[in-house]
């Protein structure tokens, strides 16, 4: 079984930064592709942004203030995110295409981290 660990979340003021980190464990092969979504109060969920498959993508409304980068080798992708907005206030959930040892391919989601950006 294949599980997306989420951390790095908190409390910040407006301005400031957070890096958040999700890791991937469990009976993987190979990963297609990870990125973050979020979650805000009487929002849809949006893509925040996701690296794989030979492209990055990122969106319009963090770009140039956020930055997705993986690590193939620990399985791990980060989010740092600069220059936060109160409007960044949201559950940031990870997530990944990925391929397991039995070569089935499978979309999985962390469990969310509370990013809260508030003076």
């Amino acid at each position: 079984q294949v599980q997306l660990v989420e951390s790095g979340g908190g409390l910040v003021q407006p301005g400031g930064s957070l890096r958040l980190s999700c890791a991937a464990s469990g009976s993987i092969l190979s990963i297609y592709a990870m990125g973050w979504y979020r979650l805000a109060p009487g929002e849809q969920r949006e893509l925040v942004a996701r690296i794989g498959g030979g492209s990055t993508n990122v969106a319009d409304s963090v770009k140039g203030r956020f930055t997705i980068s993986r690590d193939n080798a620990k399985n791990t992708v980060t989010l740092q995110m600069n220059s936060l907005k109160p409007e960044d206030t949201a559950v940031y959930y990870c997530n990944a295409d990925i391929i397991s040892r039995d070569y089935k391919t499978d979309n999985y989601w962390g469990q969310g981290t509370q990013v809260t950006v508030s003076s």
